[in-house]
């Protein structure tokens, strides 16, 4: 049998990765004794912000890491045959809810919609578990449930995200559900190899995802804890009071930052529920476009589906989470 060079590299990978970010996290811890913050109160408040984002949402990223790597490992793309098997018009919302059951991040869960779809998923219903797991899954939800525990807006937060995170699904999934399998998905060259990468030993393919998930998302949670607590400290209160209190310009502006930042998921919600000027609806906006839509998503889209897709990903997920929020803002405020 021949042994590829990545058959060798990846648990080293993996290990290598949590080290990296273990000594990142150290660096910071020492950067912070040596920078006695508490004698600048602008730079004491950024610290405050930014450590409290990492404390509360570092665990999850972990978590989902963990589960993403097991569901890459062990459970088979068969197991969602029984979808596959139903009438058309019940794959869609079936496809959704299973994505209570798969705890993948939103980069987990595009190569696995791209294998549905080729063991004869149909697209509509590939697309639809692409864009539910990432916010319905159980570990997002667990975040959502402690980021806005004790909060007036508790209910709204966690039962509307999980209610508009379906809608848009399915909604995203019935508009891109109108091409086949073979005029949504782009060639890979890379399929071919997928039955060698099967004779890898199990644990060495799962420490190997493990690691390279859980630096590729924490890395992102390092960055968007960073620009909120930027944000929060240098920009004026009063400029962000003002977007925060413009209709509909607070929703796109709320959006437009999960866009930018490209979180986690798995973190999110405490991000969004640091932003405490902006009302429960623009939270919502930002907590179901960001898992949809954003910087590092336009790329794996781009690279996995036929030209058009991105496009009509954005506009679908930007006008039915718009709608939706619009209609919580007149309901709740």
């Amino acid at each position: 049998m021949t042994v590829r060079s990545d058959d060798l590299t990846a648990p080293a990978v993996g290990r290598r990765s949590v080290v990296l970010v273990i000594v990142l996290l150290a660096g910071l811890a020492i950067a912070l004794r040596l920078a006695e913050p508490e004698r600048v109160p602008w730079l004491q408040n950024f610290f405050i912000v930014f450590g409290s984002l990492l404390i509360e949402a570092l665990p999850f990223v972990l978590i989902g890491a963990f589960a993403s790597a097991a569901i890459e490992v062990f459970v088979p793309a068969t197991a969602f045959a029984s979808i596959a098997k139903l009438p058309r018009p019940l794959q869609l919302p079936c496809a959704a809810v299973a994505g209570m059951a798969f705890p993948v991040c939103e980069c987990g869960s595009v190569p696995v919609a791209r294998r549905l779809a080729q063991r004869g998923l149909a697209p509509g219903a590939a697309v639809t578990f692409m864009l539910a797991a990432p916010i319905l899954n159980p570990i997002v939800i667990a975040s959502t449930v402690i980021a806005y525990r004790g909060r007036d807006t508790f209910w709204v937060m966690v039962l509307g995200r999980m209610a508009l995170g379906f809608v848009v699904a399915v909604a995203v999934g019935w508009v891109a559900g109108a091409r086949n399998a073979g005029d949504l998905l782009r060639p890979n060259p890379d399929d071919q190899d997928e039955d060698e990468d099967e004779d890898e030993p199990r644990w060495q393919r799962f420490t190997g995802h493990l690691g390279t998930d859980f630096l590729f998302m924490a890395k992102f949670l390092l960055l968007g804890a960073t620009v909120s607590a930027a944000i929060q400290t240098v920009l004026p209160q009063t400029l962000v009071t003002h977007v925060a209190s413009l209709p509909v310009v607070n929703l796109l502006a709320m959006m437009g930052l999960a866009f930018v930042l490209s979180l986690c998921s798995e973190s999110d919600a405490f991000v969004a529920a640091s932003f405490t000027q902006f009302g429960p609806s623009a939270q919502l906006a930002f907590l179901v476009s960001g898992p949809m839509l954003d910087m590092k998503l336009g790329a794996l889209y781009a690279g996995t589906y036929s030209k058009g897709f991105l496009r009509t990903v954005l506009f679908a997920v930007v006008a039915v989470t718009l709608a939706g929020t619009l209609w919580i803002s007149v309901v709740w405020g």
